[in-house]
């Protein structure tokens, strides 16, 4: 199979869909790759790197489009490369459909096949979405920290507090791999922690796990109207798979929250969990409402491509490979993560949350690949 690894043109998106480790890899197992000029130069990886490892570079993108089968990216297509996607083309990377209404028609008009990082699901974990949400949960307090500096118009609290003077109270939304990251370097830098969820289970464990200066508190409206008077920094750190995030923060729960307060939207990828939260980039992180600020950067892991690229990489290649082995619909009747990967297929969308948030129909995938014609159909 011949697979295209373009540069990344989102906002500031400095990471690479492939390390030359994982070209040799795909090489030395009969495919090509064809991979951007200076696409992993930001990400620590040259032209010559990804030459020795037997990979092919090309100048222009449409190149690469053109000739490739299979797609692999780390962000969502941006509008500029809409016309680039062809029909029947494989593409493998981070979608976050739900909020993406435009971009799921497009999809599913030029019939691509679209398989999504962040639904990929073994054995109840989301292996493609956990190395990037520990890089974005560890970031978080850091960022937020930052933006609570007085010059930033924060509170002017320093978030570890200070000898006879109180930490900064934390308040993380979410109990899974962001929030536990994000509690932990919370609770690192000095901060009291408290981590707000629903799953038990989850919640065990980040007591169990975390120093005493980490709690936890069961979310509902209730709890989050008392609590929000009492923190300087929030980090949204929810996820439902597919779907939108739930606005967990409303406009009306913003007059709750202390005038200098941080809110960190790590969910703004699925539309945010904060009511009043819209994405901005590196360039322009922070807005104001209601006199909190709000940092929905929608790629965090991007602005540390040199650890990101490499996380990531790793995490995808053997999906990568068992496609490119197999081809994507063998592969999806052969392994559930992928199979739970495809969002589109066939001009249909294919992943649940995705049809409930554009109130589309849902179409099971086994019924898309047992019509396509090497199955004795006529789709895809």
């Amino acid at each position: 199979m011949k697979i295209g690894i373009p540069k990344e043109i989102k906002s500031k998106e400095y990471r690479v869909g492939m390390i030359p480790s994982g070209v040799r890899l795909l090489v030395e197992s009969g495919h090509e790759v064809h991979i951007q000029k200076n696409a992993g130069e930001k990400s620590g990886f040259s032209d010559s790197d990804y030459l020795q490892a037997g990979g092919v570079i090309l100048d222009d993108p449409k190149e690469i489009y053109d000739a490739c089968e299979m797609i692999v990216k780390v962000k969502e297509p941006q509008p500029e490369e809409y016309d680039l996607l062809k029909p029947g083309q494989i593409l493998f990377t981070y979608l976050h459909l739900a909020p993406h209404a435009e971009l799921t028609e497009l999809l599913q008009k030029k019939q691509v096949t679209a398989i999504g990082y962040e639904t990929v699901q073994e054995n109840g974990r989301l292996p493609l979405l956990e190395p990037m949400s520990q890089i974005a949960g560890r970031v978080a307090p850091m960022v937020a920290s930052t933006f609570l500096s007085a010059h930033h118009n924060g509170m002017g609290v320093l978030i570890g507090g200070a000898t006879g003077i109180l930490p900064s109270r934390v308040l993380i939304i979410g109990s899974g791999t962001v929030a536990k990251n994000a509690a932990g370097i919370a609770a690192g830098m000095g901060a009291d922690v408290i981590v707000m969820g629903r799953n038990p289970q989850s919640m065990r464990s980040v007591q169990a796990s975390m120093p005493a200066n980490v709690s936890t508190l069961y979310s509902n409206a209730y709890n989050m109207e008392k609590i929000l008077p009492t923190v300087d920094m929030v980090i949204g750190a929810v996820y439902v798979t597919g779907e939108r995030a739930p606005h967990l923060i409303t406009r009306e729960m913003l007059s709750y929250c202390k005038k200098g307060a941080v809110l960190v939207d790590v969910a703004i990828d699925q539309g945010g969990c904060f009511e009043t939260s819209r994405p901005t980039t590196h360039d322009d992180p922070v807005f104001e409402v209601d006199g909190v600020l709000h940092y929905c950067v929608a790629n965090i892991p991007g602005d540390y491509p040199v650890t990101a690229t490499q996380a990531l990489s790793n995490a995808t290649l053997p999906y990568v490979r068992k496609i490119a082995d197999s081809g994507w619909k063998s592969a999806s009747l052969q392994d559930v993560a992928i199979y739970s990967g495809v969002n589109v297929a066939g001009g249909f969308v294919t992943e649940k949350g995705v049809a409930k948030a554009h109130q589309i129909t849902h179409y099971a995938l086994k019924d898309i690949i047992g019509n396509c014609p090497e199955f004795g159909g006529e789709r895809c």
